[in-house]
């Protein structure tokens, strides 16, 4: 018989009655991992998901939209500057076929002058069909003849003294460098630029304070859970840090979803162009309006939209969070 057997009846004497209560359900009821203070899936985040989308889609729709007219204006530009025009009208007591080939010949020996080629009169007559119509008798008509003279690529030809001999030897010739119209240009893809950052400025304000309401209902809701918080010993930090990882990952799922839309919308215009392209008008179309395609450049700027709208819902709960904890304090 053992030494300790006569002790065990002592002992179950001894015992108190909450000593038979196991503590394991109660631990089991502590969660062991940790929870947001604000609850994942609630209607207003939800549709703060859905605001930030609404939101990214625009902001995207509106940078591909400028770097669309961007690079359009650019080639057009392109296109505009690596030629001049020189324009010879009939004048009464002139030979105008005399007076071309002296402008060609004047347009061939100023410096940074690639090529030049000189419009027939039939070639000028079909230029204003158009215009006036098939079937018209035009030999009466003192249709000018163009000249259309190409520079080499990166040169700088001296216009200035290609108008003066011009203005010297062929008083009835007149060049044209299109100045103008590169300007326009310029000035049109200022103007889009301009009014897409207008844009672009509007859609974070209302972010902004789509994020602000959205955080200060968050806050009412769980302003008991924050005041226990507080009572614990919680800092203002920690529960800043709480909204803004909450709200972080609600502006990124917006952010993608918009995002993604327009990076989808942007891939089908641009095969729907490539597809196009190969119709009979399609030369045309693209003459005009360019590739529409926003590139490797803007496929990057739409993906940073979607960080920068991400971030700017994460930093401005933050703000508003310890704003509205200062008052509380």
């Amino acid at each position: 018989m053992s030494t300790t057997e006569p002790l065990e009846p002592l002992a179950a004497a001894m015992r108190e009655p909450w000593d038979e209560l196991d503590p394991a359900p109660a631990l089991g009821r502590v969660p062991r991992t940790g929870t947001t203070i604000v609850p994942k899936g609630s209607i207003a985040g939800r549709s703060l998901v859905a605001v930030v989308a609404i939101m990214t889609f625009l902001a995207s729709l509106t940078t591909g939209a400028a770097m669309l007219m961007v690079n359009a204006a650019s080639d057009w530009q392109s296109d505009v500057g690596r030629e001049v025009t020189i324009q010879v009208r009939p004048t009464p007591g002139r030979d105008t076929d005399a007076d071309v080939n002296s402008a060609i010949e004047i347009a061939r020996a100023t410096r940074g002058i690639a090529d030049v080629h000189a419009y027939s009169k039939e070639e000028s007559e079909r230029l204003i069909e158009p215009w006036l119509g098939t079937g018209l008798k035009l030999d009466e008509l003192p249709i000018p003849r163009m000249i259309v003279v190409q520079l080499v690529p990166g040169a700088q030809p001296d216009i200035g003294a290609l108008r003066s001999s011009l203005a010297a030897h062929v008083p009835s010739a007149s060049l044209d460098d299109h100045r103008r119209w590169i300007e326009r240009m310029r000035t049109m893809a200022g103007t889009v630029v301009a009014g897409g950052l207008a844009v672009l400025a509007l859609v974070v304000a209302v972010t902004m304070l789509s994020v602000t309401f959205a955080t200060r209902g968050a806050m009412a809701t769980n302003r008991a859970t924050v005041e226990v918080l507080h009572y614990v010993g919680a800092t203002d930090s920690f529960v800043a840090s709480q909204f803004q990882r909450h709200f972080l990952v609600l502006g990124f799922k917006g952010g993608l979803i918009g995002g993604g839309a327009a990076i989808v919308l942007f891939g089908f215009v641009e095969g729907a162009n490539a597809w196009l392209s190969r119709s009979p008008g399609g030369y045309e179309a693209a003459m005009l309006f360019g590739s529409l395609s926003i590139g490797v450049a803007g496929y990057l700027a739409i993906l940073a939209q979607i960080v920068v709208m991400a971030a700017v819902t994460a930093l401005v709960s933050r703000h508003t969070v310890n704003r509205t904890l200062a008052t509380m304090d």
